[in-house]
């Protein structure tokens, strides 16, 4: 069982290499807005990854397609302003970066100017590598991410899982190395299987972070709500839920909606006045 070795004050791409380095498995959690980011930076999470995973959790879409530019400085901004010692990693949204890494870095640049955000996420390997060393020369510390990518999709028609195939695992291990090449400090691979995961971790130099991978790479990240057991209706293999909140959060409202009813709510207590 690895536990924390290092008392970092501020958690930066430096500390999460130095974490990969003396084998400390790397924390994080997705967060969208002031409130939860506190808590979980506050509870010790390295890093907080403002996803566009909010495009579901916090907008009620079916994808991530349509979160916008604009909507995730918003969220980022919000978590930013929250974390003390966390790291702070903002998502590409959808249309800011694929096939333009001019727009990519335009994006990018807003991200950190806007939000105070410390680094950015895209998806892909190859077809990236372009925006991705046009970002890192503006000084932007850049996260990838491999095997399901949530973005691309309706071009895979399915959520199931990635690289189960040899020709897509080493599409995905050549994927990998390129994006560390290209000056990445981190990957996130998503959905893939545990071998293939554990490969990919142990040929990087840089931190391997699975959702979905298995439990022999460098760390793990899972979206807070369903972490929570916020979102009820998605159970993916890979998730474990450390709270069941939906029923707790409907047995609180319940119960004050009878409370109110019954005119319980409020008492004299609670009152002001004689």
């Amino acid at each position: 069982m690895s536990t924390a070795k290092s008392d970092f004050k501020r958690i930066t791409t430096n500390s999460v290499l130095t974490m990969k380095q003396e084998g400390e498995k790397i924390s994080m959690l997705t967060a969208y807005d002031y409130t939860l980011a506190k808590i979980i930076d506050h509870a010790g999470i390295d890093i907080i990854l403002v996803g566009d995973s909010a495009s579901n959790v916090m907008a009620g879409h079916e994808t991530t397609l349509p979160i916008t530019l604009d909507q995730m400085i918003y969220h980022a901004s919000s978590v930013v302003r929250a974390a003390q010692r966390s790291l702070v990693v903002v998502d590409l949204p959808f249309g800011s970066y694929q096939g333009d890494s001019k727009n990519a870095l335009k994006s990018s640049i807003r991200i950190m100017k806007e939000s105070g955000a410390h680094a950015i996420k895209l998806e892909g390997g190859h077809e990236v590598i372009a925006s991705v060393q046009r970002i890192l020369t503006a000084g932007i510390p850049v996260m990838g991410h491999l095997g399901l990518t949530p973005q691309s999709i309706y071009k895979f028609g399915t959520y199931t899982v990635r690289a189960k195939e040899e020709e897509e695992a080493e599409k995905l291990m050549k994927d990998a190395h390129a994006l560390e090449d290209a000056g990445c400090f981190a990957l996130v691979l998503e959905k893939i299987p545990r071998a293939l995961a554990k490969r990919v971790a142990e040929s990087l130099s840089i931190p391997v972070i699975g959702i979905g991978a298995g439990p022999d790479v460098d760390g793990q990240v899972l979206v807070l709500h369903d972490m929570l057991g916020m979102t009820h209706e998605f159970s993916p293999r890979f998730l474990r839920r450390y709270l069941s909140l939906f029923e707790e959060i409907t047995g609180a409202v319940k119960s004050y909606v009878s409370d109110v009813k019954s005119n319980d709510f409020p008492n004299k207590n609670e009152s002001y006045g004689g």
